[in-house]
């Protein structure tokens, strides 16, 4: 038992990790670091949030316990004996069903995922069982049940079931073929009714896994702790947000309750339940003075209420430990948007005047939702990421008569103004970032290759 290295093993369960401890000896006993965060964190365990510290004292050899599936972690070793785990996966998916059997003395402990059925037989008298979870149990909770002697798991128990301590309850648990599976947690979107919330729509598709909300039904002014069974999600995609960019300069109040006051209770229900937040930033966090593209962590410089209010808002959203910040720019969706406003011109006959000065990277709210989807399949590390399309920058004025082209009108009919120009004697208007152009490096180097903003421009307005 003594003189093992700190290590971890993968099984054939997808996210069961069982590890070595490290026990060290002498004449007295023996001492081990049970749970040490930051060293299963660097071993690749994700810090799961424990809450709860339970024991199991087991008189006896031959004690049995489970198989019991809970819609919780749990990370289980011993103080003292030994057992024998059984593990079976009863989670939705291809996995279903699969086993894996070890035994356990303080030299070893083992990461068992939510949903992930968990039974021991104790191997020596006086046998104690300790886990750590990061839930605490609910009668509202999910649970599946599985039989110990369930033909098609077929553990191979050390100490023969008609010889052993077990209770009733355990005995009467259904097989594996009457077993309900433990559903998946759930993903929400906050804002499904935004340019954003839509593009996240079609993205998911019919994932009954997925949930909307909009105003009406998840109001983030109000309590959220009770709002929901908060366990029950695994992501929260917050697409909501005051986008008013000139409005915010009159309308403080409610910009500042939906990008930062919000976001701030977001991140505290994510920061209570495990829950991964993906907030969506923008590039009016920076003032445009930079001579190249911004980095994901350049200094905010925001130069209008607006701008003010989304640097809040990521600040809040990064207290939460499991976050993704995706910064983005120049969006463009479903609805009225400046595309949009430049094609109907077009092919009004207006000869528009547009901003020249100004430089960035459109962004189409299908790329964004494909990016997060990416951050989340991909399990990336948590952090703030830029996300626009790629390719060269251009201004307000180079997009217009892109548009004017791909619409077959003549793209002469644009003519470039400055910021100053087209905003002479206009009164509540924001100050805008001249730059506008996010480094895309970060993301990139996920696997995530974000795509050319000119072919989404064209495949846009071709749709």
């Amino acid at each position: 038992m003594f003189g093992k290295q700190l290590g971890v093993t993968e099984t054939p369960i997808p996210g069961l990790l069982l590890f070595d401890l490290p026990v060290h000896g002498d004449s007295r006993g023996w001492f081990k670091e049970n749970w040490q965060r930051e060293k299963m964190l660097a071993l690749g365990l994700r810090d799961f949030g424990p809450v709860q510290n339970n024991i199991s004292f087991n008189a006896t050899a031959g004690t049995t316990r489970g198989i019991h599936a809970e819609p919780w972690d749990k990370y289980i070793s011993v103080a003292t004996g030994r057992i024998f785990g059984a593990w079976v996966d009863l989670r939705e998916g291809p996995s279903f069903g699969a086993v894996f059997t070890a035994e356990i003395d303080p030299s070893r402990a083992i990461f068992v995922p939510r949903g992930v059925g968990n039974a021991f037989q104790a191997l020596e008298d006086g046998t104690a069982y300790t886990y750590l979870v990061n839930d605490h149990w609910s009668p509202d909770a999910a649970y599946s049940f599985l039989n110990l002697a369930d033909e098609t798991a077929a553990i191979a128990w050390p100490i023969a079931l008609d010889d052993a301590e077990l209770s009733d309850k355990d005995r009467a648990h259904p097989r594996l073929g009457d077993v309900t599976p433990v559903p998946p947690r759930k993903t929400l979107v906050v804002g499904a009714n935004g340019q954003l919330g839509r593009a996240l729509r079609a993205s998911f598709g019919d994932d009954p896994t997925v949930e909307y909300a909009d105003r009406a039904s998840l109001d983030l002014a109000s309590p959220l702790a009770d709002a929901r069974r908060w366990r029950d999600y695994g992501v929260i995609i917050n697409a909501a947000a005051y986008t008013g960019v000139d409005a915010a300069e009159a309308d403080r109040a409610a910009a500042w309750a939906a990008n930062a006051a919000g976001v701030a209770a977001l991140a505290q229900v994510a920061a209570q339940n495990g829950i991964t937040l993906v907030h969506v930033s923008s590039d009016y966090v920076f003032d445009g003075s930079a001579d190249g593209p911004y980095a994901e962590d350049d200094a905010f410089a925001p130069l209008g209420v607006y701008g003010q209010t989304k640097a809040a808002g990521d600040i809040a959203a990064a207290t939460a430990p499991r976050h993704y910040i995706v910064r983005t720019s120049w969006v463009i969706g479903e609805g009225g948007n400046f595309v949009r406003t430049m094609a109907s011109l077009a092919e009004r006959g207006v000869d528009p005047s547009v901003v020249s000065d100004q430089v960035g990277r459109l962004t189409f709210t299908d790329e964004i939702a494909r990016g997060i989807r990416h951050l989340l399949a991909s399990r990336a590390p948590f952090g703030t990421y830029n996300l626009t399309g790629s390719g060269e920058p251009a201004s307000w004025a180079d997009v217009a008569r892109r548009v004017f082209t791909a619409t077959g009108h003549d793209a002469g009919r644009v003519t470039p103004v400055t910021t100053a120009e087209y905003f002479a004697g206009k009164h509540g208007i924001a100050p805008r970032p001249a730059n506008s152009v996010l480094a895309l490096d970060k993301i990139e180097a996920t696997g995530f290759a974000p795509a050319d903003a000119w072919e989404s421009l064209a495949a846009y307005l071709g749709g």
